[in-house]
């Protein structure tokens, strides 16, 4: 009979574990899909069971509560590849050099529709007379029209979006010659490289999407009358190819685009091209940080960085920030001085923050400047207790500090070479997350699914999210959103 019982025992206990096994199984295909846990509800509803769950709980404690049948459905629903095919993509991505142009005021109320009408035909026309559209070879090149404008991308030649854009603003300015005023055409050129999927549209054609051809909008976004913007990845490739190239792309600046990203611009303008006056709005103006992240490369360099993120107040995702150093000066000075810049979703000023630096023996560090405190970005000084001598064994730095994050993300840049990193995150249970790691290119913005991927632990009161890696070199950054 006791050996009964046992058996019984043993066997209850071998059935929680594999439910507990599909759960965990469960959990990691609706982070993949980005299905939260309304969907799970949605389901419940559909198959007209009443479990104990409620709105409040998470993910897990939802399943947990479920029975186990229905968690045996969850599971083949989201591994069965018929359910989920209108949501894949089955194509890799293809990368073209893009030409992306569209006419300057075509949207100004005062303009006559007729009028507008007739200066798009004409910049098709001038776009088709041009010798590199014309010698374009049909197999390699996609073209898409986008009303105002055309968008053309090529994956033979970096060269031919800067070709086109110099042949096409020379035709401009024979056909502006003979106009009056209010008849001239002007347009914006964005030119940049990178990928996009090949989509069918809804008419079965073929159409694109993805970072190549968006950046290259978000280039021609800034730009104004007759102006060719390159990106810096383009630009840089092309510039070496001669020194007549090299010649006409002047790099202007970083400028802000859209979600917060900058762009390295370069401004192309020669004879009889091109436009050598460039906007000031939009431009970021350089900090005391650039330039301290360019020394820093020289100055330290981290045995090892944390970074902790605890929400505290779910509704203004007010977040209790830590960062833990360890540091070494590779130089040959001993250094009494640390410089530090953070940025945030939400105005602050700085005394409301509760900046607080301690070192390894527990004493709190002086803050003897604050260089910048505008309403989203600070940068300061901190004067060490004792100076950071020579290749000394790492030192530990930590900082704390309190700031809204709205947009529920947060970007971490490192200033140079780090051999561990860890990230550590955690928020009341109650709040549902779109957990994200993403690689982001400083330069271009590109961003990339980082890897490894995540663990998520599901605790008695909060959700913790932590993530490493290691051997991270100078200007890496990663953005983390949840």
């Amino acid at each position: 009979m006791l050996r009964n019982q046992r058996n019984g025992l043993g066997s209850s206990y071998a059935k929680e574990k594999d439910n507990l096994a599909t759960i965990a199984e469960i959990l990691g295909l609706l982070e993949e899909r980005g299905k939260s846990k309304e969907w799970i509800f949605q389901e419940i509803k559909k198959h007209r069971l009443k479990p104990p769950v409620k709105q409040t709980m998470n993910r897990f404690e939802i399943l947990k509560a479920c029975p186990n049948g229905f968690i045996s459905h969850l599971l083949r629903v989201l591994k069965s590849d018929g359910f989920e095919d209108f949501e894949e993509i089955k194509t890799l991505t293809k990368t073209y050099h893009w030409f992306y142009t569209d006419i300057v005021a075509s949207s100004d109320p005062s303009i006559p529709t007729t009028e507008q009408a007739h200066k798009i035909i004409v910049l098709n026309e001038l776009i088709s007379r041009t010798d590199t559209f014309k010698q374009r070879d049909a197999a390699s090149t996609v073209i898409f029209p986008t009303g105002d404008g055309m968008n053309i991308g090529f994956s033979d030649s970096p060269e031919k979006p800067l070709r086109i854009a110099i042949e096409l603003h020379k035709l401009i300015s024979r056909y502006n010659e003979s106009r009056k005023s209010k008849d001239k055409l002007y347009v914006r050129v964005g030119i940049d490289t990178g990928p996009v999927y090949i989509l069918k549209d809804l008419n079965g054609q073929d159409n694109v999407w993805g970072p190549g051809i968006i950046m290259a909008r978000r280039v021609m976004d800034l730009g104004g009358p007759m102006q060719v913007f390159a990106s810096a990845r383009i630009a840089n490739d092309i510039r070496k190819l001669s020194p007549e190239y090299k010649e006409i792309m002047h790099p202007i600046g970083d400028y802000a685009i859209k979600h917060g990203e900058q762009l390295l611009i370069y401004n192309i303008y020669g004879e009889g091209f091109g436009n050598k006056n460039f906007p000031r709005r939009g431009k970021v103006q350089k900090s005391k940080a650039a330039e301290q992240d360019l020394k820093n490369v020289n100055t330290f360099l981290f045995r090892n960085v944390e970074v902790k993120l605890d929400v505290t107040e779910p509704k203004t995702m007010m977040t209790h920030h830590t960062w833990l150093w360890n540091v070494v000066n590779i130089t040959k000075e001993p250094k009494e001085q640390v410089f530090y810049y953070l940025d945030g979703d939400a105005p602050k000023d700085f005394p409301d923050m509760n900046v607080t630096i301690k070192d390894e023996d527990n004493n709190e560090l002086d803050i003897i400047s604050v260089n910048v405190n505008k309403p989203y970005h600070k940068e300061f000084i901190v004067k060490l207790h004792k100076p950071l001598k020579p290749n000394q064994k790492g030192r530990l730095l930590k900082m704390e500090y309190d700031w809204e994050e709205p947009d529920r993300n947060f970007f971490y840049k490192f200033s140079s070479e780090c051999k561990k990193f860890r990230y550590l995150f955690t928020i009341p249970k109650e709040i549902e997350l779109k957990n994200r790691i993403l690689k982001v290119d400083p330069e271009t913005g590109y961003k990339t699914l980082a890897t490894p991927a995540a663990n998520i632990k599901y605790l008695t009161n909060k959700t913790e999210i932590s993530w490493q890696t290691s051997n991270l070199h100078a200007y890496d950054a990663y953005r983390f959103e949840w």
